[in-house]
């Protein structure tokens, strides 16, 4: 990767000399950063992506603009850079943005009693910055989220007061997306296996029935409305910027498959809109459910289904009627099953619809991360219809 300096005030100065990272995802900057300080003795912040060699990640070489108190001692090389003001482009990726996220997160932590001796970047891009703070009270995270997931910091304050410990302690929030939340033990289950999922499946539904009572408090707050026809509007806004063809039969017939949805008798509830292993961290018996910026208001079989969809038939299947047999028995007269296997296109439709979300809120700069994701996501819509 190369790294491009600009100081405080946004003035360029120039490139290190490339050098590699272990890890090939493109917003994990974290060995960026120790890797800059260990070669060059540079204390930098990573403040956006520039370009990448490849059409999406991961891998390849890639530039990152990124900032420094004082110039390095090592020579650095003429870069080229647009630094031409954005629009949509992120607070903590324009200078001086990370100095602030951090002031703020360590004062919020100091008067709540937990000074902070050390702070670590993790991730940086267009969908979050995240940065590590330690200190003798233990570790907390700043993450500071766009517009469009800014509702996070509700849905947090609800769980803290609805079903405690499923999701992260949120320590503190403001109106610019920033979150400070306390540290969650263990690593993020990427790997789980079927009881692992089974057992994120059976806790995640006690939270949906307590929140199928309360959709009117958590749409209040301000999570998002996506109930029953709002979704299929919602998705058609979404995809009319780009070319749905793949799917035009599903979204002719969305109206219609909602409506055939309702009539399978389930809540509508909170949705985590995201829910695959990855963002549940746990030690492997018990995890807690994080990232909730896709979240949403609307129908429980979402979750589901994004739990199982990469896994093979018989224990997706296994999974999904444990799903369909809780949801019977707290709801009699519905009918579970029916709901999912009408729903099963339609996720894949709202993941478009989603990811043509992204594009429409960041900068070109960063559209490398999702671009593909829209037709990819319409053509396994349409082959589940």
């Amino acid at each position: 990767m190369t790294l491009v300096l600009v100081d405080a005030a946004g003035r360029p100065l120039g490139a290190l000399p490339p050098y590699d990272v272990p890890e090939p995802w493109w917003q994990q900057v974290g060995a960026i950063v120790d890797e800059a300080r260990r070669r060059y003795g540079v204390d930098v912040a990573v403040l956006r992506l520039l370009a990448g060699d490849r059409p999406e990640p991961p891998g390849g070489h890639v530039t990152y603009l990124g900032e420094v108190t004082d110039p390095p001692a090592v020579p650095l090389t003429p870069a080229p850079v647009d630094l031409t003001p954005h629009p949509l482009r992120a607070p903590y990726a324009e200078p001086g943005g990370p100095a602030r996220s951090v002031d703020w997160a360590t004062g919020e932590l100091r008067r709540l009693g937990r000074p902070v001796t050390a702070v670590a970047q993790h991730r940086t891009w267009n969908l979050s910055a995240i940065w590590r703070l330690d200190g003798p009270a233990g570790s907390a995270w700043l993450k500071q989220v766009p517009p469009f997931f800014r509702h996070e910091a509700a849905v947090l304050r609800w769980l803290g007061a609805a079903a405690p410990t499923t999701a992260p302690t949120l320590l503190a929030a403001d109106d610019t997306g920033r979150l400070l939340l306390d540290h969650v033990p263990g690593e993020d289950r990427y790997g789980a296996d079927e009881a692992e999922r089974a057992a994120v499946a059976a806790e995640h539904h006690a939270v949906q029935l307590r929140a199928a009572g309360d959709t009117a408090g958590l749409v209040a707050a301000g999570v998002p409305d996506l109930r029953g026809p709002a979704l299929a509007g919602w998705i058609r806004d979404r995809l009319a910027p780009h070319d749905p063809a793949a799917a035009a039969d599903l979204l002719a017939g969305l109206d219609d498959r909602i409506d055939q949805v309702r009539d399978c008798g389930l809540p509508d509830t909170l949705v985590h809109g995201d829910l695959h292993p990855g963002n549940v961290r746990g030690d492997g018996t018990r995890g807690v459910v994080i990232d909730w910026g896709d979240a949403f208001v609307g129908h429980p079989a979402f979750d589901i289904l994004r739990l199982t969809e990469t896994l093979d038939p018989p224990v997706a299947g296994r999974l999904l009627d444990a799903w369909a047999a809780r949801w019977r028995a707290d709801v009699p007269g519905s009918d579970p099953e029916r709901a999912v296997k009408l729903l099963g296109p339609v996720a894949h439709l709202r993941m478009a619809a989603v990811y043509a979300m992204f594009l429409a809120g960041i900068e070109p700069s960063e559209h490398a991360y999702h671009v593909l994701d829209v037709p990819a996501c319409l053509e396994r819509a349409a082959a589940a219809a």
